[in-house]
């Protein structure tokens, strides 16, 4: 802001406060640029994101449309049969529907809904565990950690022509004499939250 000499006061204290009222005024201008510059990168990660995502998501439903249209008794010998694939759909369609809501909602940061509560899978299928655990954070070498919960989905997989259950846990820990509480971040999936596996989608379709 540009002022005439005669606008600006004689006063040394006066002058001073005028001055800091300034530096104040573009700190905060400096503050609110940098936030909308965050922001704006990350709309542009959300958007980089889901858009691959999508790509791989198309991608797998042409794949499965040709294997829909392809013949029964192929489909049979390899040993792929109608639910398989109409289950691969639906977890596709599902997967393009929560990423193009998330795009929709991604700048006005509504809380997510609860997800809708799924049937577990059958107990006779193989279950392979797998536990992410987090890295310790600075300063907590050395001491005692205490689990205190853990996060765990369970994924359908496949190894042909075996179905087996993926079970991702990821524990919770806190430090004794520190604060805090540490976990692994949940690994990334195509369709986030859904039941199958990359493996069992792709499995579904190029057989």
């Amino acid at each position: 802001m540009d002022l005439p000499l005669s606008d600006l006061p004689d006063d040394v204290d006066a002058l001073k406060a005028m001055v800091l009222a300034l530096a104040r005024e573009q700190a905060a201008k400096e503050v609110r640029l940098k936030v909308a510059e965050a922001e704006i990168a990350r709309l542009e990660a959300v958007e980089k994101s889901a858009n691959e995502r999508i790509a791989n998501l198309t991608l797998i439903m042409k794949v499965l449309q040709r294997t829909q249209n392809g013949k029964r008794s192929e489909r049979l010998r390899l040993g792929v049969n109608d639910d398989q694939v109409s289950f691969a759909f639906e977890e596709v369609e599902t997967g393009l529907s929560a990423i193009r809501s998330e795009l929709d909602h991604a700048a006005k940061d509504k809380p997510k809904r609860a997800p809708r509560p799924r049937k577990g899978f059958a107990a006779h299928l193989e279950r392979i565990e797998e536990v992410i655990e987090p890295e310790i954070p600075a300063g907590c070498e050395g001491l005692a950690k205490v689990l205190i919960g853990e996060d765990r989905c369970e994924r359908l997989d496949v190894v042909p022509p075996k179905f087996r259950v993926i079970v991702t846990r990821r524990p919770k820990y806190a430090f004794r004499g520190s604060d805090g509480v540490v976990q692994a971040l949940a690994p990334a999936h195509i369709i986030e939250g859904g039941l199958p596996t990359e493996r069992l989608l792709a499995y579904i379709a190029v057989s």
